[in-house]
């Protein structure tokens, strides 16, 4: 039994160092974070420093005025009350000053934070046009957008409002403290004993509000990815009657918002309270104290040390309040620095593709999904000769598209090699090798922009010709002269302006336009009415001519005339030949005419 005791209690003191440790390193963590935030300062070294001299002169006004009350006494007690004409202008001469130095302060750190939370801005956003396909199919639209507008203002609030309170009240207090000692230390000291006490009750409460600013801004990630989903699906919300249940969604999400917005109030409200309290404790036994200590001094003198005694708890209030933002601010930085610490695209080619003739090769292709059991792509091998046109075909989740975002090096493949003109695509720049790819998704992407930069897009020098070109080689010219401002016309978020036909046209236009030697169709013909189909299977005879095309099939007259039908099934190629020759062998091919695509040729 004393052995167990012996036991248990060594499993407890180990607990109670391991919450020590844990402590340790959240604090460690803490200021890790924010020492890295304060790295985006340094660019703006001198602009801190002129608005650190701002309120330096700020701070310094404030003993002057209890030195001030402690002359306007002892003059007035005085006889002849010499110097008594110099008191207004004194007093003014601190109002000028003071107000210069929270100006210069103030205008200063405000540049200074606009310029951090710029850059912060601008490299998350950066780091997002760089990350992995995986990354984003890890995490949902809502965080990642709260993260770039919500977190970045709450950073914001810790580099603007926060530093601003903390330099201008922070050095107040110091110079309040600095004033307290020169008239009597040793009653200064007394005072000076509440410190590690108001220490505590921040460093409890900063926990607290830590804890609670990173639930609240996952919250807003959530509210934000409901509110997006609603709005961009909002037809088919109305169509299938899903607007209680969008409701209720979004409801219990909101509750969960308000029920930690109205803890983080709680907790911010209760710091200032609770420090105000233990400073007002303390004032007492400082009066108390300098009844007792203090006869020998003058009354200015006296009244000089309380007034700026009294002073100090105002410069503690707002410090301690700046506290709160500093930990929403932490709080929102790591979820910044999360993202920023995330690995970019693993680009380690050093080709450049200039002259490009489009043969593209898989040699015992395989490729997995990170955390998935079975493999997407088993043992893939084919060759396509330049300016083949390749048909993908098979059913849903038979490895078609991930075949292609391989082949672009949005996942990068587990086995194998793939070649483009002999060159394995590891080997060759990301960029250069994307740019000999031409993608029209099934899935079309148009941007809240003109006509003609949809088309142009991604080019920085713009040819209006090659733009008109490409429209009209797409058939799409005949809708876009009837827009109000043809191709200056504005489309609308998505392209809602225009019909699904009309972006699957202006998709094929930007396909033109890229000119590139391999043009990828992913379903691409898939939202496309009769008469828009008709016209472009014309266009994708003349944008096919001389270019090596994969075409992943939706309907048959998209891959009747392919030089060659790959079959997919499982993500392995059981099934290759001409449409003919498969359809006489009757097999894999052979059933998925039967039943997909028959009635769409109305056998």
């Amino acid at each position: 039994m004393g052995l167990g005791c012996g036991g248990m209690r060594k499993k407890q003191k180990n607990k109670k160092q391991q919450k020590v440790l844990s402590q340790k390193q959240k604090k460690g963590r803490s200021l890790g974070i924010y020492r890295r935030l304060l790295k985006y300062v340094v660019p703006y070294k001198k602009l801190f420093f002129l608005s650190f001299l701002g309120y330096l002169v700020s701070s310094a006004t404030q003993p002057l005025f209890a030195e001030m009350i402690k002359r306007i006494i002892d003059i007035l007690q005085a006889e002849g009350r010499e110097g008594a004409l110099f008191l207004p202008l004194m007093f003014s001469g601190l109002i000028v000053v003071r107000s210069i130095g929270v100006f210069i302060g103030g205008y200063f750190v405000a540049k200074v934070a606009t310029n951090v939370v710029h850059d912060l801005r601008c490299k998350i956003f950066e780091h997002y046009m760089r990350l992995p396909t995986s990354y984003f199919d890890a995490n949902n639209s809502g965080y990642l957008i709260s993260r770039i507008t919500n977190n970045v203002q709450q950073v914001t609030l810790a580099a603007t409002d926060a530093v601003r309170v903390i330099i201008r009240e922070g050095m107040t207090a110091i110079g309040l403290l600095g004033y307290l000692f020169y008239i009597n230390w040793q009653l200064s000291l007394v005072f000076l004993g509440i410190a590690p006490v108001i220490a505590l009750v921040v460093t409890i409460v900063s926990k607290r509000l830590r804890k609670l600013s990173k639930s609240l801004q996952e919250s807003v990630g959530d509210l934000t990815q409901i509110a997006s989903e609603v709005v961009g699906g909002h037809r088919i919300v109305k169509s299938y009657g899903g607007k209680d249940y969008e409701t209720r969604r979004f409801r219990k999400k909101s509750v969960f918002n308000r029920n930690h917005k109205m803890k983080l109030s709680v907790a911010t409200s209760l710091q200032n309270p609770i420090i105000q309290i233990i400073v007002a404790i303390a004032l007492s036994g400082l009066m108390y104290f300098a009844l007792l200590l203090m006869e020998e001094s003058s009354a200015g003198e006296f009244v000089a040390y309380l007034t700026a005694a009294f002073m100090l708890p105002r410069a503690i209030k707002f410090v301690s309040s700046a506290n709160a933002k500093i930990q929403k601010g932490i709080a929102a930085a790591e979820s910044l620095f999360e993202v920023l610490d995330e690995p970019v695209e693993k680009d380690e080619g050093k080709e450049e593709l200039r002259s490009c003739r489009g043969e593209i090769e898989f040699k015992n292709v395989s490729f997995k999904y990170e955390r998935a059991d079975d493999y997407a792509l088993k043992n893939i091998s084919f060759k396509i000769r330049a300016g083949q046109t390749v048909a993908l075909v098979g059913s849903s989740g038979s490895g078609k598209t991930t075949l292609v975002n391989v082949l672009m090096r949005f996942y990068d493949k587990t086995k194998g090699q793939v070649l483009i003109d002999g060159c394995e695509i590891k080997d060759i720049k990301i960029e250069s090798l994307r740019g000999q790819i031409a993608l029209v998704d099934q899935y079309i992407s148009l941007f809240d922009d003109t006509v003609k930069n949809n088309i142009s897009y991604g080019d920085a020098n713009v040819n209006e010709q090659l733009v008109e070109s490409a429209a009209k080689d797409a058939y799409a010219m005949e809708f876009i002269n009837k827009l109000d401002r043809g191709l200056e016309s504005e489309i609308g978020e998505h392209g809602v302006k225009l019909s699904g036909g009309q972006r699957q046209r202006l998709a094929f236009a930007r396909a033109m336009y890229k000119n590139a030697p391999i043009l990828i169709l992913d379903e691409a013909t898939s939202a496309l009415d009769t008469k828009s189909e008709r016209y472009i299977q014309v266009a994708l005879e003349k944008v096919q001519k001389n270019r090596t095309s994969l075409v992943i099939a939706h309907r048959l007259s998209t891959i009747e005339k392919a030089d060659v039908i790959f079959v997919m099934e499982n993500g392995e190629i059981v099934e290759r030949g001409r449409h003919q020759e498969l359809i006489d062998k009757g097999g894999v091919y052979s059933r998925l005419h039967g039943l997909k695509f028959k009635g769409k040729l109305g056998k």
